[in-house]
C-alpha cells in the first residue's frame, strides 16, 4: 500500500490557481471585502494626542 502525499503549492502556483475566473471572482471579492474592512477599522481608531502642546486657543470675538 502505497500512501500519496499531497505535494505543496507553491506561490506561483496559487496565483495560477487564483487568476482562473471562477475563482478570480472570490478572491476579488474577498480582496474587497479585506480593504473595506481594514479602512473602517482604521478610520474607528482615536488619534494620539501630543502630550506636550498645550490646547488651541479659541478664536477672538470682534465687538
Amino acid at each position: 500500500m502505497t500512501s500519496q502525499v499531497p505535494e505543496r503549492m507553491s506561490f506561483g502556483g496559487f496565483l495560477r490557481w487564483a487568476t482562473t475566473p471562477p475563482q478570480a471572482y472570490l478572491m476579488y471579492f474577498v480582496c474587497v471585502v479585506l480593504v473595506g474592512g481594514v479602512s473602517f477599522y482604521v478610520g474607528t481608531l482615536k488619534p494620539r494626542h501630543t502630550p506636550g502642546l498645550p490646547p488651541a486657543a479659541a478664536a477672538p470675538h470682534g465687538k
